[in-house]
């Protein structure tokens, strides 16, 4: 797994480019803000139509994920917006599978406290400092839904080598 951070002003560097045209499986992620992605991911997904052209990144497998501090925070806006640029290369979209905890005793220390079925959505209230957020459900949701990524991912590797 290679973890690659998207500057302040929106860029990635070649290597960064390299590893994600090398990669099995991608997860999209960003901040929720004013109702979707960030500017910096905007500006790096434009930057990525040299490859749409090429369909160089079409047939990998997908995911996406995002924060907001708002428990609902317009989070969907964002991840309708990231399973259409996976789309858009051609991606084979995954969602978490992880069922919500929706009974009257949740908190936001439950798996899927939110109820996202489409990509992982967390909170991080504004006054939290990095130590207090995001809520360990949706830290463990993204746990499992990382390993479902790569799982799938490597299932479809291996299905496209043995046809």
């Amino acid at each position: 797994m290679v973890e690659i951070r998207i500057s302040d002003d929106g860029i990635i560097s070649d290597a960064d480019w390299a590893a994600i045209e090398s990669a099995d499986g991608l997860i999209y992620g960003s901040p929720t803000y004013m109702g979707n992605a960030a500017w910096q991911f905007k500006r790096f997904a434009d930057a990525s139509s040299k490859l749409w052209m090429q369909r160089a990144l079409a047939d990998r497998v997908a995911g996406g994920f995002t924060v907001s501090a708002s428990t609902n925070g317009d989070k969907g806006e964002t991840m309708s917006w990231l399973m259409t640029f996976a789309q858009q290369h051609g991606q084979l979209w995954v969602g978490p599978s992880i069922p919500p905890s929706n009974t009257l005793a949740s908190t936001p220390d439950d798996v899927n406290w939110s109820g996202f079925s489409t990509g992982l959505m967390g909170i991080a209230r504004s006054d939290s400092s990095p130590d207090q957020g995001p809520y360990a459900g949706d830290l463990e949701a993204g746990r499992r839904y990382g390993r479902r990524i790569a799982g799938m991912a490597a299932h479809h590797r291996a299905f496209a080598r043995a046809a």
